[in-house]
C-alpha cells in the first residue's frame, strides 16, 4: 500500500496536503429520495442510527443501494477524518499492491502519482507469495474478484485503477477500531468487507465501493488447561484472535508440553477464527475430530449493531451456533474463538503420484487409475485418513496421504488394495511413506505452499459414501467433463478425502448435515484469461455452473458443497450450503443483522441483494 499524508484523495488538494491529486469526474444518476428501512427494524438491539439506502431505478426495476463514492450521500471528507482520528490514524485510502509499478493510480476520489522501482521490483518478485499478500491490508490472494485492473507490469505508463477493491481500510488493531468501522458503515450506508488475509476463492473479501475492516493484527493466543466455560467439555483448549493463522497457531501447539494441534486447514496462511470456521473449516483432522465449527467452544464478537458479545452454549446460543458454519461475514465480526485442543501424536504420511513418467500420454491408463484410487476413498477415510490430492490432465498427484496416530505399517495396510488393483491392470505408480514422530512435523514436510496471484473462477462439489459406493464411475465421467467443459476451455480438480461424521458423527453446528457422511470434497478451478472481456467472463461463469460443476451435481446425491470453495451463483446456493440448516440460519440473519450491514455473496439473508452496475451493492425493492 501507498500511504498519503491525507485520508482523502479528493479532500487533499484543496487542503494542501496532497498536490499531486487531480479531481476524477464523479456523477450519479439516482433519485435524490431514499428507501425507508423503518419496517425492518427489529431484532436484540437498536438499529435506530442505521443510514438509509439510496432508491435507484436499474433495467426497470427498484433497488435501495449502498451509497459510493461520487453521489451525494458518500460521507464528507471531514467524516472520513473524523473515523480516521476514532482509529488511531490506522485509515488509509487503499491502492492496490502493484501501484507502484505504474507512474499513476486512479481511484474513485482521484489521481496519485505510484512509482517505485524499489517498490515495483519488490512486487514482481513476491506476487505469487501467498504470505507477501496477506501482509497488504486489503489485497486479495486470488485476484478474479478484483477486476484485474492493476497487476504487476513492466510498463509504467499502463492503467492501474481500483477495480472492485474497497476505497478505505481501516488496519484495526484494537476491538474498538473495528467497531469504529462497523459503526461508520452502518450510520453512513457503506458497504463493509471484513478481511483478516485475503485468502478467499470467490470474492467475500473484497467489494467495490467499501470500507474494509483488516483484523489481522490480532495475534493473541491463550493456551488453556482446562476449560471451564458452559457446556460438558473441560478439557484443554486454546483462545485464538482473529487474525491468527494456520499454520502460526500449529507452530505454537508444537511448543506446548505436550504439543498440541487444533483442527485448521490444510493450507498454511488460512485465518482460523473468521471466514474459515464460519464456512465450516476442513483439514487434515477432520477425519477424527470433525469439522473446525463442530470444535469451537466460544466466540466473542461484535455485531451488526456495533456491541461486544459473547457468544457459547449459554449466552447468544443462536449466534453462537450461527458463526459455527453459518457463513462468513453474515451474523458478527470474530474478534476470537475459542476451541477444542488435542494431544499431538506420532504420524504416518506418503505421497503417491501416477503421471506421464509412468504411463506416459496413454489416455485410457491415466483415467483407469484415478477411477482405482477414487473407489477406495471410502475406505481410506473410513479407516481415518485424510488425502489432498490434485488432477491435471495425466498428472495424478496425492499429496500427502495423511494417517495421524498410525504407523508406516498401518498406513501401508490401508492402502494396499489400491496399491494391488494398480499393479493388477499394468498401472505403474510411485508410493513413498514416511513417519513422522507428531502431526507438526508431517504437516511441515509434506504439505506445500499455495501460490497467490493467478486468476480463476472456482467451484467444487461433495461426494459421500453412497456416491462413491454407487457410482464412482459416474463420478469420474463428471471429472472428464471438468478437465474438458467445451473444447477452447481446460480447467483442473483439487480434491480432499475426509470425513467428519467418522469422528464427529453428531453436528452441533450449523453445517450441511451431508458433511456427517463425506468422503470427497473437489474443488474445481476453471482459469479465466487475463484481460478478459466482460462477455467472456460471462461465458466462463456459465460453464462453471452449467458445464463444469453441472456435472458433478449429476453425479452426485449427496445436495451439498462447501460454504468458502464452490460457486457463489450455482443454483440453490442456500439449499446445497446448508440443507435443512438454512430457514434457521436466515431467522437467526434477521434477529442479528435486519438491515444488511453486513455483506458476503452466496450468505443467509442475502437473495435478495446484488451488485448492479458492476461497482454497486444494491436491494430489490
Amino acid at each position: 500500500m501507498v500511504h498519503l499524508p491525507s485520508v482523502g484523495l479528493a479532500f487533499a488538494a484543496a487542503s494542501g496536503l496532497l498536490q499531486t491529486v487531480t479531481a476524477a469526474p464523479q456523477a450519479s444518476t439516482d433519485s435524490t429520495s431514499t428507501a425507508s428501512t423503518t419496517s425492518f427494524l427489529g431484532g436484540l438491539f437498536d438499529f435506530l442510527d442505521v443510514a438509509n439506502l439510496t432508491v435507484t431505478h436499474h433495467n426497470g426495476k427498484l433497488y435501495g443501494c449502498k451509497c459510493s463514492p461520487g453521489q451525494l450521500c458518500w460521507p464528507q471528507q471531514w467524516k472520513w477524518n473524523q473515523l480516521n482520528t476514532t482509529v488511531g490514524g490506522n485509515l488509509k485510502l487503499h491502492i492496490p499492491p502493484a501501484a507502484s509499478c505504474y507512474n499513476t493510480f486512479t481511484g474513485p476520489l482521484g489521481t496519485v502519482n505510484t512509482y517505485d522501482a524499489a517498490a515495483c521490483a519488490d512486487v514482481h518478485a513476491n506476487w505469487e507469495d501467498e504470505m507477501w499478500t496477506v501482509e497488504k491490508p486489503g489485497a486479495a490472494l486470488w485476484t478474479y474478484f478484483t477486476n484485474e485492473t492493476c497487476r504487476p507490469t513492466l510498463n509504467p505508463t499502463d492503467s492501474c485503477t481500483l477495480g472492485y477493491y474497497g476505497v478505505y481500510v481501516i488496519s484495526a488493531t484494537t476491538r474498538n477500531h473495528i467497531k469504529a468501522g462497523i459503526d461508520f458503515a452502518r450510520r453512513n450506508n457503506i458497504r463493509l468487507v471484513i478481511r483478516n488475509t485475503g485468502h478467499d476463492f470467490i470474492g467475500r473479501s473484497t467489494g467495490a465501493g467499501s470500507l474494509i475492516i483488516n483484523t489481522h493484527s490480532f495475534q493473541d493466543v491463550n493456551w488453556i488447561s482446562s476449560y471451564a466455560g458452559p457446556g460438558s467439555y473441560s478439557g484443554p483448549a486454546v483462545t485464538i484472535a482473529a487474525g491468527v493463522q494456520g499454520r502460526s497457531i500449529l507452530e505454537q501447539g508444537h511448543a506446548q508440553v505436550p504439543p498440541k494441534v487444533i483442527v485448521t486447514g490444510e493450507c498454511p496462511t488460512v485465518g482460523v477464527a473468521g471466514g474459515f470456521i464460519q464456512g465450516g473449516g476442513h483439514g487434515p483432522w477432520t477425519t477424527l475430530k470433525g469439522l473446525s465449527a463442530d470444535n469451537v467452544l466460544a466466540f466473542e464478537a461484535i455485531t451488526a449493531s456495533g456491541h461486544f458479545v459473547t457468544a457459547n452454549e449459554a449466552q447468544n446460543s443462536d449466534l453462537f451456533w450461527a458463526l459455527k458454519g453459518g457463513g462468513p461475514s453474515a451474523f458478527a465480526v470474530i474478534l476470537s474463538v475459542t476451541m477444542k485442543t488435542f494431544d499431538d501424536v506420532s504420524s504416518a504420511g506418503a505421497t503417491f503420484y501416477v503421471n506421464n513418467t509412468h504411463i506416459g500420454f496413454d489416455n485410457d491408463a491415466y483415467w483407469n487409475a484415478t477411477s482405482i484410487f477414487h473407489k477406495w476413498s471410502n475406505h481410506f477415510v473410513d479407516n481415518g485418513l485424510y488425502v489432498y490430492y490434485e488432477l491435471f490432465p495425466f498428472t495424478l498427484r496425492a499429496q500427502p496421504f495423511v494417517a495421524i496416530g498410525k504407523t508406516v505399517a498401518e498406513l501401508n495396510a490401508i492402502v494396499a488394495p489400491m496399491l494391488a488393483e494398480l499393479t493388477a491392470n499394468g498401472i505403474p505408480y510411485e508410493w513413498n511413506p514416511k513417519s513422522f514422530p507428531t502431526f507438526f512435523d508431517l504437516y511441515v514436510d509434506l504439505f506445500e505452499a499455495e501460490a497467490a496471484g493467478g486468476s480463476a473462477l472456482t467451484g467444487g462439489w461433495l461426494f459421500d459414501h453412497n456416491d462413491v459406493a454407487t457410482n464412482n464411475d459416474g463420478i469420474i465421467e463428471a471429472f472428464k467433463t471438468v478437465f474438458s467443459p467445451r473444447p477452447d476451455i481446460f480447467s483442473f480438480i483439487v480434491g480432499h478425502l475426509f470425513n467428519p461424521g467418522y469422528g464427529a458423527p453428531v453436528s452441533n453446528s450449523a453445517t450441511h448435515p451431508s458433511w456427517r457422511n463425506a468422503t470427497d470434497f473437489v474443488i474445481t478451478v476453471l482459469p479465466v484469461p487475463l484481460g478478459a472481456s466482460k462477455a467472456v467472463k460471462a461465458d466462463y461463469q456459465n460453464v462453471l455452473t452449467n458445464t463444469i460443476d453441472q456435472a458433478l451435481r449429476d453425479a452426485s446425491g449427496s445436495g451439498a458443497t462447501y460454504v468458502n470453495e464452490a460457486d457463489p451463483y450455482q443454483p440453490n446456493w442456500q439449499g446445497h450450503f446448508w440443507g435443512s440448516e438454512y430457514p434457521r440460519l436466515k431467522q437467526i440473519r434477521k434477529k442479528w443483522d435486519p438491515l444488511g450491514v453486513f455483506y458476503s455473496i452466496a450468505t443467509p439473508g442475502t437473495e435478495d441483494w446484488e451488485v448492479i452496475q458492476d461497482t454497486r451493492l444494491c436491494k430489490k425493492l
